[in-house]
């Protein structure tokens, strides 16, 4: 496994992918993610070889890009997305990134759970099928928050297990977007992640949970760093993935702001100093 930096996830931004190829470099990350829509520009303008050479030169590797395609939204916008995808997909397979990802909502008021995982299965197929012709992977994001799925009419998949099988119906190369937050909200376990196969895993989200909160109540964007507060155990879930061979990306995602993750991360500190 190696870390790779999102800079948006930490509230940050950059100019280019040269300024970010730079940050991630300077603060010992391993990956990067990327706008892939700026690496087709790159591309065409520099050629491929000058865009690997410079991430190259840097040991940082393209860790990802985020799926560029409105497939939730109305049917003529998701059909222009699935071919513009083409070009955004043959440029990540020049460039050697093979792994994008979204995220699912876990519910609807609109759709009941079986009308919601056709409509899912309909959109993504034809999306995982041009990823696949490039060599790409694509990982769904289970949101496990029981604050998400209950404000819902119909609730949706809410964990790696109902993910895992809306997958298998979509194509062979999507898997997770796993991110522990979401896998300790959904009452996941060591256990489950022992099984798993890692070609199903096709990205990594850590981050960390305040102290006090009932598992019921915990609120999406209310986290924190990795490893501040111990209440999930980041070195377990960590553990577990190296055991079954996972050997990718693995990404900070706290959300929050700085003071409450310098807050966080002083008492976990605290706690295990016996303060």
């Amino acid at each position: 496994m190696y870390t790779a930096l999102s800079p948006g996830a930490l509230g940050m931004s950059v100019g280019s992918l040269k300024e970010g190829i730079a940050l991630a470099a300077s603060a010992g990350y391993g990956g990067l993610e990327i706008s892939i829509h700026e690496v087709q520009t790159l591309i065409a303008s520099e050629g491929a070889a000058t865009v690997r050479a410079w991430f190259d030169d840097a040991g940082v590797k393209p860790a990802a890009w985020g799926l560029p395609v409105a497939w939730s939204g109305a049917e003529e916008e998701w059909k222009q997305g699935v071919e513009t995808l083409k070009g955004y997909a043959a440029a990540a397979e020049a460039l050697g990134c093979d792994r994008t990802m979204t995220w699912i909502l876990s519910g609807s008021n609109d759709r009941t759970f079986e009308q919601n995982l056709a409509f899912h299965v309909e959109r993504f197929t034809p999306i995982a099928a041009v990823l696949n012709d490039h060599g790409v992977r694509l990982g769904l994001e289970f949101l496990g928050p029981q604050t998400i799925y209950k404000s819902f009419t119909h609730r949706f998949v809410h964990t790696m297990a109902g993910m895992l099988e809306m997958g298998d119906q979509i194509g062979p190369n999507v898997g997770l977007l796993l991110d522990c937050w979401h896998w300790y909200t959904a009452g996941g376990t060591l256990e489950e992640l022992a099984k798993l196969d890692q070609r199903r895993v096709v990205y990594v989200h850590v981050n960390d949970a305040p102290v006090g909160v009932a598992l019921e109540d915990h609120i999406d964007n209310q986290r924190g760093l990795p490893g501040a507060t111990g209440v999930i155990d980041l070195p377990g879930f960590l553990r577990a993935l190296e055991a079954i061979g996972y050997d990718d990306p693995v990404t900070p995602e706290p959300f929050g702001n700085p003071a409450t993750w310098a807050a966080d991360a002083l008492r976990g500190v605290w706690a295990k100093a016996g303060l």
